[in-house]
C-alpha cells in the first residue's frame, strides 16, 4: 500500500483524549457493515484512504485556523469538510453503488480524529475484547468465542495514529525505542500495543474492554462459573481473613473473580488495591487504588508493583488487593500476608494449583534475594490459605475448576487438599464445557475452628453426596 500523508499537525490527535473524540451514533451503530466480497472490501478501503488523504490536505491548507480550534469546533468543521469531499466524490461517479454514503462519513471521521473502526467495536456491548493483528485484520471476543471483523484499518499508520491516541493522554509513549506498551482508555478499558521492528506484520493493538456493569456472584453462578455453595465458601473465606490466590490462564476470568471476591470485604475496613492498569470495581467507600507508573522518555521515574506493594504497607491497610503478582512483588505481598494484613488477595498465572506454588516460589527468587528453596515454601506455606484454580476451556466457558486449601508443610514439600473440583461431562451443542461441580468431603481447617468458637458455618456444603 503506497505511503500517506501523515495526519494533520494542527488537530494533534496524539494528545487529544480518546474520551473527546466522536462516537459512532447509535443510527450508524444500527447498521452492521456489509460481509463483502474481497474485492468490495479492497475498493472500500482504497476509497476510504482516498478521501481520508483529500481530508488531510484539505486541512492542512487550513493549518493556522485549525490550530486554533476546540475539541468540538475541529469535529464540526472536519464533519464538514468530511461530507463535502465524499458529495464531490459522489457527484463525480466515484462512489460504488454498494457503498454506505453515511458511513462512509462516518468511517474516514473516526479514522481522522477517534478510534477508526475500533469505535464502532468498543460502543458494542456484546464485544468483549479487541484485537488488531495488523491494519487489514481485526477480532473480536464475543460470547467467550473469536471471530473476525469486516471493519479494517485504512494502512498502518492509520493503527499508529490510533495508539497514539491512545497512550499519550495517560503518560506513555511508543516509538522504536519504546516498541511496547501498556495503558488504558478513559473507560477503564486495558490496552497492549505493540509495533515494528517487534510487531513482523504491522502494529498490533489489543483491547480488553471495561465493563461498566460489574459481574456479582449470582452472575457468575448463572453463566456456570461456580455454583451457589462455593460462592458462599469463598464469601467465608473472605470474611474470615484468610489470604486468597486466584490462578489462571489468560482470559480465564481471574480478575472478574478477584473483584468479586473483594467485594465481599467489610465495609468498615481499609482496602489498598495496586494494578498494573486499574480494572476492579470495588463498592465499598474506603478505598485506595494505586496504579503503576512507567518509565518516562528518558528511562526514569518508573514506578513498579513492587514499589506500590511497599509503600501499601505504610499506608495502615486492612486488605492489600494486588492486581496480578509477576515478579518480585510477590516476596513483599508473602511478607505482608505473613505480618499482620490477614485477607489479601491476588492473582496469577498458572494452569493449576500445584503450579501455582511453583510459580510463586520463582517469582520470590525474582525479587533478587537469595533465599533457600525451603525458607520460600516456609513463607508460602505459611502466607497463603486458599488457591482458587480457574480455567478457560474451548467454547469460551470460564469455570473455577479447583479450590484448594494450603495445608502446611511435609518435608520440603507444601501440601495441599481440595475443598472443591470441578468435573467435565462433555460439551453441549454450542460447544461450551458441561459439567458438574463436587466436594471432595475434606473440610478446611480454619471452618472447624470457626465451629470451635461458635461460629455459625454450613458444615453441610463440604459433603460429597452434594455434588453440584
Amino acid at each position: 500500500m503506497p505511503p500517506r500523508p501523515e495526519p494533520p499537525g494542527a488537530p494533534a490527535p496524539e494528545s487529544a483524549p480518546a474520551a473527546a473524540q466522536p462516537r459512532v451514533p447509535a443510527a450508524i451503530m444500527a447498521k452492521r457493515p456489509p460481509q463483502r466480497g474481497d474485492r468490495q472490501v479492497q475498493a472500500y478501503q482504497e476509497l476510504l484512504q482516498n478521501v481520508h488523504e483529500r481530508l488531510i490536505g484539505q486541512m492542512d491548507l487550513r493549518r493556522l485556523e485549525v490550530d486554533r480550534l476546540g475539541d468540538e469546533e475541529l469535529r464540526q468543521k472536519t464533519l464538514a469538510a468530511v461530507q463535502s469531499i465524499v458529495s464531490q466524490a459522489e457527484s463525480g461517479g466515484e462512489l460504488p453503488e454498494f457503498v454506505d454514503r453515511e458511513r462512509l462519513v462516518q468511517d474516514v471521521l473516526n479514522e481522522a480524529l477517534g478510534l477508526g473502526p475500533l469505535e464502532a467495536l468498543l460502543t458494542d456491548d456484546t464485544v468483549n475484547e479487541v484485537m488488531v493483528n495488523h491494519s487489514q485484520q481485526i477480532f473480536v471476543e464475543r460470547n467467550g468465542t473469536l471471530e473476525r471483523v469486516d471493519q479494517t484499518f485504512s494502512g498502518e499508520k492509520a493503527v499508529l495514529s490510533v495508539i497514539e491516541r491512545i497512550v499519550a493522554p495517560v503518560g506513555r509513549r511508543i516509538d522504536e525505542s519504546s516498541p511496547m506498551v501498556d495503558a488504558r482508555l478513559p473507560d477503564g478499558s486495558r490496552v497492549n500495543a505493540i509495533i515494528p521492528p517487534l510487531a513482523i506484520r504491522g502494529p498490533c493493538l489489543t483491547i480488553r474492554k471495561f465493563r461498566r456493569d460489574m459481574l456479582g456472584p449470582d452472575d457468575l453462578v448463572r453463566m456456570g462459573t461456580f455454583n451457589a455453595k462455593i460462592a458462599d465458601f469463598l464469601e467465608v473465606c473472605v470474611k474470615a481473613r484468610r489470604n486468597i490466590v486466584i490462578s489462571g490462564g489468560t482470559g480465564s476470568g481471574k480478575t472478574t473473580t478477584l473483584n468479586i471476591l473483594a467485594s465481599y470485604v467489610p465495609e468498615t475496613e481499609r482496602i489498598v488495591t495496586i494494578e498494573d492498569a486499574a480494572e476492579l470495581q470495588l463498592p465499598q467507600d474506603h478505598v485506595v487504588a494505586l496504579e503503576t507508573k512507567p518509565p518516562n522518555i528518558e528511562g526514569k521515574g518508573e514506578v513498579a508493583i513492587r514499589d506500590l506493594v511497599r509503600n501499601a504497607l505504610r499506608m495502615r491497610p486492612d486488605r492489600i488487593v494486588v492486581g496480578e503478582c509477576r515478579g518480585g512483588e510477590a516476596l513483599d505481598m508473602l511478607q505482608a500476608m505473613n505480618t499482620g494484613h490477614d485477607g489479601s488477595l491476588t492473582t496469577l498465572h498458572a494452569n493449576n494449583t500445584r503450579d501455582a506454588l511453583s510459580r510463586l516460589e520463582t517469582m520470590v527468587l525474582m525479587s533478587g534475594m537469595e533465599l533457600p528453596v525451603r525458607a520460600i515454601r516456609e513463607q508460602v506455606a505459611a502466607a497463603i490459605d486458599i488457591i482458587v484454580q480457574q480455567t478457560r476451556f474451548s467454547g469460551g466457558t470460564r469455570i473455577i475448576t479447583q479450590v484448594a486449601e494450603v495445608t502446611g508443610m511435609e518435608g520440603d514439600v507444601i501440601t495441599t487438599q481440595d475443598i472443591f473440583s470441578f468435573q467435565q461431562e462433555g460439551v453441549d451443542s454450542q460447544g461450551k464445557a458441561q459439567g458438574k461441580f463436587l466436594a471432595s468431603g475434606l473440610v478446611p481447617k480454619f471452618y472447624n475452628e470457626m465451629a470451635a468458637r461458635g461460629v455459625k458455618v454450613d458444615m453441610g456444603i463440604f459433603s460429597p453426596e452434594a455434588a453440584m
